[in-house]
């Protein structure tokens, strides 16, 4: 049986723009992918604290040590700038592997989006 699970998590993270004309996304920093182990244009759901919405799209790769975290296309306007979100992806595995399976879960600094 597979199932999915909780693969990754950046907790609590300041939206920091909402880019109505880009093509669609969130862009995210680099250094919260690479600790996330979220890759390039992997499907994630996202979850504003702010208003309750609830969406999917998918990660492109910010500047390092950014801070950036800004909702392009559509899902812009799920979102203000300093809206808190968290953003997260699931992996399908096999029911038995999941069991033991450790997520990557990130908490950064909601202030500069910083994992300081």
């Amino acid at each position: 049986m597979q199932i999915q699970i909780l693969k990754s998590k950046i907790h609590r993270v300041r939206v920091t723009g909402a880019d109505l004309n880009y093509i669609g996304s969130i862009t995210i920093d680099e250094t919260l992918l690479d600790a996330s182990n979220i890759i390039e244009g992997e499907k994630v759901s996202i979850v504003n604290i702010n208003n309750g919405e609830r969406f999917e799209t998918y990660a492109i790769k910010g500047a390092k040590n950014s801070g950036e975290i800004t909702l392009n296309g559509p899902a812009a306007r799920k979102v203000q700038r300093d809206d808190i979100i968290i953003i997260i992806s699931y992996a399908t595995m096999d029911f038995e592997e999941a069991k033991t399976f450790k997520p990557w879960v990130v908490f950064p600094n909601e202030k500069d989006n910083s994992l300081t």
